[in-house]
């Protein structure tokens, strides 16, 4: 089974990882700093950037392709995917000093309503199969085949 919603998501994050590794390389490079961060409120700011994605990326993934696989692909699962990927970008340009700081809230409140959304899809497409009533029919078990 493809998982459209959740290839293109991935895809997504892992551009979005590169490009936030790229600019902790950047700002190193500028301050010189290639271990720690030598007491750069940059180097602290894009590390920390790509470090919270890092931390992030992973549970929604996990959730938009568990729902995914529960449920199909819909509109509301691209819509969830999209917004995180948006609040992602803005909050890896808001965590630099110099940056409006709208960016970075809009990206973390953003963030954490669409960890919220899928988890309590993914909540209730649990509860909903839990609450299910069994197959009734009967499972069929056959001899094991014959060795010779």
């Amino acid at each position: 089974m493809i998982l459209p919603i959740t290839l293109v998501m991935a895809a997504a994050a892992g551009l979005i990882n590169i490009w936030l590794a790229v600019r902790v390389t950047q700002v190193r490079s500028k301050n010189n700093v290639w271990l720690g961060d030598g007491g750069s409120e940059a180097v602290v700011a894009r590390t920390r950037a790509h470090t919270n994605f890092v931390e992030y990326a992973p549970f929604v993934l996990i959730l938009i392709a568990l729902i995914e696989l529960a449920r199909g692909p819909s509109l509301w699962l691209w819509g969830l995917g999209i917004a995180f990927t948006l609040a992602r970008l803005c909050h890896g340009i808001g965590m630099d000093p110099t940056a409006p700081r709208i960016l970075r809230r809009i990206g973390a409140i953003t963030t954490l309503v669409v960890l919220l959304a899928l988890s309590g899809w993914a909540l209730a497409i649990g509860y909903q199969g839990a609450a299910e009533k069994p197959d009734a029919s009967p499972i069929i078990i056959g001899a094991p085949p014959a060795r010779g």
